[in-house]
C-alpha cells in the first residue's frame, strides 16, 4: 500500500477526527473511504456527460414524459 501526504486546514482535520472519533475509526479509514466515494462519484459524472454528448442517445422532454405518465393513468 502507498502512503500519501496531504496538507489539511486545522478546521477540515478537527471535523475529520470527530468524525473519526464518533465512528470509532481511523483518520486514515475516513480519508480513504472519502477518496472511495469522491471518485466513484467523479467516475459517474464521467458517464453522465459521455451519455448526454452521445447524439445516439435521445434526449426526452419532461413536459412529454409527464403527459405521457399522466396520461397512462
Amino acid at each position: 500500500m502507498t502512503q500519501v501526504t496531504a496538507r489539511l486546514p486545522d478546521d477540515l482535520v478537527k471535523s475529520l477526527d470527530d468524525a473519526a472519533r464518533s465512528l470509532d475509526r481511523s483518520r486514515a479509514e475516513i480519508i480513504r473511504q472519502a477518496i472511495e466515494y469522491y471518485l466513484a462519484d467523479v467516475d459517474d459524472l464521467r458517464l453522465a456527460l459521455e451519455r448526454l454528448k452521445d447524439p445516439a442517445d435521445p434526449v426526452l422532454d419532461w413536459d412529454e414524459v409527464r403527459r405521457d405518465l399522466l396520461a397512462a393513468d
